[in-house]
């Protein structure tokens, strides 16, 4: 295929998207609305793109970032007066020697590669077209420009919904998706004679259908998502819902099972093997390795996760690593830079921050370890907490292999526990613990014989008056 490059408007205010985010920077499944149509566009073949934006400096620098540095270049549509005027200044910031484009928009997330390359590869074909637009065919054609043509079946205008002029017009099923393809000089030639005189006062990029003249247009079929434009949060909503069904069919084809509806963001990573259950929500840069099990309404953001590791229902993971055939949940809740070693367990109710649990280390139940250090295969018992926050400071905790951690026991940062030391259940633990000892911070029990009835009775007597 000759080399193209791809144009792409994004500089609608996207009003009924009702935000201060430009619309084409609304999140779809992890991504960037506009990315998707960009991503689709190099796929398909693009040597280079050219992003019409209306100046916003945060939608350059949240593209830009990525796409590979000099592939992409951002030019400003101000005032937006129409797809015209942006396809005019796009292509006055093409690189030298362009002759052919791809014109899509940022706001159409579902479109496809293939769709894309077709559409380029119409203008060799004959009659050798000036321009290719992508149309479709709906049973209800309304709010969509329509694709007209003359007694032979030639395209010879493309109108938009609220210029029709007659009711077989209206009639028409085959309707614009508002993708093209066309040779540089002669879209120039046709925009440069563009006129803003219908309803809007905007100049149509649709026109040059016309202007170019019968026979220099074709039309060439596509998939019925090329449609799915993003103009509210509805569509939004729909829009994304088609892509995580996309997302979990390209994971499953290459050997993940999916139970259920999880949702799955673009930008994650899935090996062979793992089993994501329903109800989970897997997003960012998160890597799930072979045979990895995710349990029901797990949540992870940014995490990765080892080759058969579990994690058991409704554990929230963010910022995180969790090593090979490690387990975590059910109810656990990882915070970010917590690294949770080969083998070891995390269990229900276990809260962890900026912590590194070792390999085979264990802490099953109930407690809270922040800026720590767990050696390997020590045991931290139910109801522990690493007191860790004086009010003003972070302090750490070191636990060593193979230390045993009683339940209910404080851990008053910083502190040491040394290797093999055992710290007795209900112990506050204010110094440092050498290495094998045992330690031991508890009241003195004292048992008062026959004393129960008496305070019963009182208890009763206060009770009543």
């Amino acid at each position: 295929m000759v080399p193209f490059v791809a144009i792409v408007l994004a500089a609608g205010q996207g009003t009924r998207m009702k935000s201060a985010t430009p619309k084409v920077l609304h999140s779809l499944a992890g991504r960037p609305l506009v990315a998707y149509p960009l991503r689709a566009a190099f796929e398909a073949g693009a040597a280079h793109a050219v992003l019409v934006t209306s100046g916003d400096p945060a939608l350059a620098a949240a593209v830009i970032s990525g796409f590979p540095e000099g592939k992409l270049t951002v030019v400003t549509q101000s005032p937006p007066r129409g797809t015209g005027d942006g396809a005019r200044i796009a292509l006055e910031a093409l690189p030298e020697g362009t002759e052919r484009v791809l014109i899509l928009y940022g706001d159409t997330p579902l479109i496809r590669a293939q769709d894309l390359g077709e559409l380029v590869a119409a203008l060799d074909r004959a009659p050798r077209p000036d321009l290719s637009v992508m149309t479709c065919r709906v049973a209800q054609p309304k709010g969509y420009g329509r694709a007209l043509r003359d007694a032979e079946g030639r395209l010879v205008e493309i109108r938009e919904e609220r210029d029709l002029r007659s009711a077989d017009e209206r009639a028409v099923d085959e309707v614009n998706a508002g993708l093209y393809a066309a040779r540089v000089e002669p879209l120039r030639s046709a925009i440069r004679r563009l006129t803003p005189d219908n309803s809007q006062g905007e100049y149509y990029l649709t026109d040059a259908v016309k202007l170019l003249g019968v026979g220099r247009s074709v039309a060439v079929l596509g998939h019925s998502d090329a449609l799915r434009g993003v103009n509210d949060r509805a569509q939004l909503h729909a829009a994304e819902e088609l892509m995580f069904e996309r997302i979990r069919e390209r994971h499953a084809v290459s050997g993940v099972t999916f139970r259920g509806d999880p949702r799955v963001d673009d930008t994650v990573e899935i090996g062979e093997d793992a089993v994501i259950e329903a109800g989970v929500r897997l997003r960012g840069q998160t890597r799930i390795g072979r045979g990895a099990q995710i349990d029901v309404g797990a949540v992870l953001d940014d995490v990765e996760v080892g080759d058969a590791v579990s994690i058991r229902a409704y554990s929230v993971l963010r910022a995180s690593v969790v090593r090979a055939e490690a387990q975590i949940g059910p109810f656990s809740h990882l915070r970010p830079e917590s690294e949770i070693g080969e083998g070891a367990h995390i269990g229900n109710f276990v809260e962890v921050k900026k912590t590194r649990v070792a390999r085979g280390a264990k802490a099953n139940h109930l407690a809270y370890l922040g800026d720590g250090e767990i050696g390997e295969k020590a045991n931290i018992g139910a109801g522990t907490i690493f007191c860790n926050y004086d009010g003003f400071a972070k302090h750490r905790t070191v636990v060593g292999a193979e230390a045993f951690i009683g339940s209910d026991s404080q851990l008053v940062a910083p502190v040491t526990i040394g290797k093999g030391a055992y710290v007795a259940t209900g112990t506050t633990v204010t110094k440092d613990v050498p290495d094998d000892a045992l330690a031991i911070g508890r009241t003195k029990q004292e048992n008062k014989e026959g004393y129960a009835s008496r305070l019963r009775g009182r208890l009763k007597v206060k009770k009543g008056s």
